[in-house]
This record gives structure tokens, C-alpha cells and sequence, in this order.
């Protein structure tokens, strides 16, 4: 791409990937997804099913088939990286416009702005709880006013955001090596962990016959089938944001093959055998315990012995990998696009740590009622509108052929009005308003306490209901208006 082609619209790391960049091969995706799939909140995904009442078989197969759902956009998508060598903000041209670009890119990194706060905090907590056995005694400190936690969790917090800055400077391919490295040694520590559970709590058995809360005479006897929708719902939106910015990935593809099955092979298996040693893990802790606990650093510092040195060590390099390529790349990239010229995707990484600290992330973990039902369908309810606009514009209307320069022209086919398509941005209001209302009554806004069930049914199904909407909306909008053959 010349860089005189547009210098608002382009820097060097918006640019479409050459030959040489295209090193990524299936096994370096497969190790990238085994990386972020072993990873704590991943763990606290399943483990917090446990906490909502799931048996051990039914948390299983809620993320085993929100992972198979998600795959599918998420193949959709990464089919563009693969194929044109452009990020998720520069394909989001196409379809929104130069200028309307923002609104998609704002909204995939506020989001993973959130997550990283949220890893960020985990390996804070780990290198605390590390601390602690080390010295024999916690080293939480006094609260601290406004804030809520401890002041040594916030030097924690702290220390482990100072950290993560090393690698922003090191760029993506780094984040490939730490991914294919680290990914074995997780599998390892996984493995004792489920070793551990099995002898405390005297074999599968005592886990498996552990009673469901769905059961005849539970707490929630008679409510499965009403709940479980919503809850594999949740479960689709945790690889929400994944499945918008993977072009971020794909673009290093050596072949449309090694994405493909790369991807095949390192989500939706790892992620169900992760659910499956977070629930005996979780399951066992009833039995030992006497109560589920779904965070593995808090499990952790119950468990201690030397061994708890080493997990937590894992643990926090876990984090760090995980957190930059899940939760780092895509922002910086969408940050970037909204000034090429001034913010490169090293800015835009220091600015998704800036914000990722400023939301206060503890917050999102205070109960798995909000981390699953509030945070992963609430942010669904906004991500899912943009992945039906970029399917649907991909692969109906343009039959996956886009035209690169005008991606980085503000007079090409992409300019609609004055850089906005107003079909796309149509389509991601409409998709996003109907589950409003249920997202506020969820998030315990008591002006929304008289929402009704109508509202709140569809917030249950928040991703689907927003992508179905505004694709519809969006296809019969360029369709009738002829949008798709813009040509400035």
C-alpha cells in the first residue's frame, strides 16, 4: 500500500500485510487459541456455572456449544484477515464507512479495554496470593476508600499493569513465540490441577453424582430449558470480541488453510476440555470445602504447599500471554484508526493499559451472577449487531471481494455520506436498542426494576437477537438503496 495513498487513513501498521508477514501457520494458531483458551477467566467461566447451580455434564456442554456457535462468525470474519491482509478496523470500512469505522472500533475496544483490566487484576491477585504463602500471611492491607480493595491488591494490581507495558513494545510476533511456548506448560499445570481435585475429593465419581440445582426438588427445579438458552447465549459472547478483530490475526495467515484449521483445532476443543477441569476442579471443591470456589488464584491460596509457588507463577506468565493477544492487539489497532497519523498500535496499546486500569475491573468479578449474565451478555448486546453487519456485507452483498485502496481512500466506493453508511449504522442502533432495557435491569438500575419480561426474554439472547436484527436491517437497507455499488 503507498503511503501517499491517504496518510489519515493509513500508518504502517494498518497496512495490509505483505508476503513476508505471512508466517502463521495452523499450529501457531492452535497454540494462540490453546494460549488464550488456558487462561483464568476461561476457568472462571465454567467454574462460575458451577456456582449457578450446572452439574458438572450440563456446565460442560453449555461452553461446548457456545464455542461451536461462535466459531462460525468467527471463521466468517477471519476469512477477510486471511484473505486481504487487512485489520478488523480497516475491514469495518467496507461496511460502515472511512468515518463510521470509529463506531464499530470504539466499541470492540471498550470492551477488550474491560477484559484487560480484568486479566490485568487476576495476575495482580496471583502475584498477591504468591506473596502471601511466601511469607505465610495475607497481604491484602486496609481497604482503600472509593476503590473497595485492598491497598496491597492495588500495588499488586499496580505492579502486574507495569509488567504487561514490556510487551506492548515488542509487537505481535512476540506474542506469537510466548503463545507457542507457554501453551505446553499450561497443559502440564491444567493436568495437576485435575490430579489434585480427583484425590482430595476421592475420584470422578463423588464430582459426577454431585446434584444439579435443576434437579427434582433444587433450588431451580423445573427452570433448565428457560436458563440454559441465556446461559450458552453468555457463554457465545465470552469469544465475542475474538470473533470481530481475529482479521487482527488472520492476516498473518500463510494460507486461508492454516487459519481455518488452525481455528478448528484450538477453540472449541481445548475450550471444552478447559470447561471440563474447571468443573471437576470447581465440583471438587464442594465436596472439599463445603462450597464451590470458581477462582483458581483464591483456590490457590486455600490449597497451598510448595506447588501453589509454581501454579501461581504459570498463572501470572498465563496472564500476560493471554491478556496481550486477546486483549491487546485488537484495540490497539482500533485505537489506531481513529488517528493513523498520530497513534501507532504502540499508542494504542498504552492507551487500552491506561483504560483497562480506569474501569475498575475488580468490579466485573464481584459475583458470577454479574460476571456472566451482566458483563459477557451485556458487551454481546453490543458486539453482536457488528458481527451480523460485516457478515452479511462480506460475504452477500460484496461475495467476499473488496476493493483495498478504497479502504484507505476517504473518496472511494467507502465514503457513502460523507465516510458514513447510514445502512450499517441503521442496523447496529436497531440491533442494539431491543436489548437495552433487559442489559439495565440486569445491571440492577433501578429505574429499569419495572422492566417486563418481553425485554428481558430478549436480553437473554442478547448476541443473537442483535446480530439477527441488524443484519436484516442492513442487508434490506443496502439492497433497496443500492449501497453495495457506491462508488463515492
Amino acid at each position: 500500500m503507498d503511503q501517499s495513498t491517504d496518510n489519515s487513513l493509513w500508518n504502517a501498521d494498518l497496512a495490509p500485510t505483505t508476503p513476508e508477514q505471512r508466517t502463521w501457520r495452523a499450529r501457531h494458531f492452535a497454540a494462540l487459541w490453546l494460549g488464550m483458551v488456558i487462561a483464568v477467566p476461561a476457568y472462571m467461566l465454567a467454574g462460575g456455572l458451577i456456582e449457578q447451580g450446572l452439574s458438572a455434564v450440563q456446565a460442560v456442554w453449555a461452553v461446548l456449544l457456545g464455542n461451536l456457535v461462535v466459531l462460525a462468525p468467527m471463521l466468517l470474519i477471519g476469512h477477510a484477515g486471511a484473505r486481504w491482509g487487512v485489520p478488523y478496523a480497516v475491514l469495518a470500512r467496507a461496511s460502515f464507512g472511512w468515518g463510521g469505522a470509529r463506531v464499530p472500533a470504539l466499541a470492540r475496544a471498550i470492551v477488550a479495554c474491560g477484559w484487560y483490566g480484568i486479566q490485568t487484576w487476576i495476575g495482580g491477585g496471583a502475584l498477591l496470593t504468591l506473596l502471601g504463602v511466601m511469607v505465610g500471611k495475607s497481604l491484602v492491607g486496609p481497604i482503600v476508600p472509593v476503590l473497595g480493595i485492598g491497598l496491597g491488591q492495588l500495588l499488586a494490581f499496580a505492579a502486574f499493569w507495569l509488567m504487561q507495558l514490556l510487551f506492548v513494545t515488542k509487537g505481535l510476533e512476540a506474542v506469537r513465540k510466548l503463545e507457542t511456548w507457554t501453551a505446553p506448560v499450561k497443559v502440564v499445570v491444567c493436568g495437576l490441577l485435575v490430579w489434585w481435585a480427583l484425590s482430595k475429593a476421592g475420584g470422578l465419581g463423588p464430582i459426577l453424582h454431585e446434584p444439579s440445582a435443576y434437579d427434582p426438588g433444587g433450588a431451580k427445579a423445573g427452570r433448565f430449558w428457560r436458563d440454559f438458552g441465556p446461559i450458552v447465549t453468555a457463554m457465545s459472547g465470552y469469544w465475542g470480541t475474538l470473533a470481530l478483530n481475529i482479521p487482527d490475526f488472520t492476516r498473518f495467515a500463510r494460507t486461508q488453510r492454516d487459519q481455518v484449521v488452525g481455528q478448528v483445532a484450538g477453540l472449541p476443543g481445548p475450550m471444552a476440555l478447559m470447561a471440563t477441569m474447571s468443573v471437576v476442579v470447581t465440583s471438587a471443591t464442594v465436596l472439599i470445602f463445603g462450597k464451590a470456589i470458581w477462582d483458581p488464584v483464591a483456590l490457590a491460596g486455600d490449597i497451598g504447599g510448595v506447588a501453589v509457588l509454581v501454579g501461581l507463577l504459570i498463572i501470572s506468565l498465563d496472564t500476560v500471554s493471554c491478556n496481550i493477544a486477546a486483549n491487546l492487539v485488537g484495540p490497539a489497532y482500533d485505537f489506531s484508526t481513529l488517528w493513523p497519523s498520530r497513534i501507532s498500535y504502540r499508542t494504542g496499546g498504552y492507551i487500552t493499559a491506561a483504560i483497562g486500569a480506569l474501569i475498575m475491573p475488580w468490579k466485573l468479578l464481584e459475583s458470577t451472577q454479574g460476571y456472566i449474565f451482566v458483563w459477557l451478555t451485556g458487551y454481546g448486546a453490543l458486539l453482536g449487531p457488528i458481527a451480523g453487519i460485516l457478515i452479511v456485507d462480506y460475504w452477500l452483498l460484496r461475495a467476499t471481494k473488496l476493493d483495498i485502496a478504497a479502504l484507505y481512500d476517504r473518496t472511494g466506493r467507502y465514503t457513502y455520506f460523507k465516510g458514513w453508511n447510514l445502512a450499517a449504522v441503521a442496523g447496529f442502533v436497531l440491533g442494539v436498542l431491543p436489548n437495552l432495557p433487559g442489559f439495565l435491569k440486569a445491571a440492577g438500575l433501578p429505574a429499569a426494576a419495572g422492566v417486563g419480561g418481553l425485554w428481558t426474554g430478549l436480553y437473554d439472547y442478547a448476541w443473537f437477537v442483535g446480530a439477527g436484527i441488524a443484519a436484516g436491517v442492513y442487508w434490506a437497507a443496502m439492497r433497496v438503496g443500492g449501497g453495495a455499488k457506491v462508488d463515492g
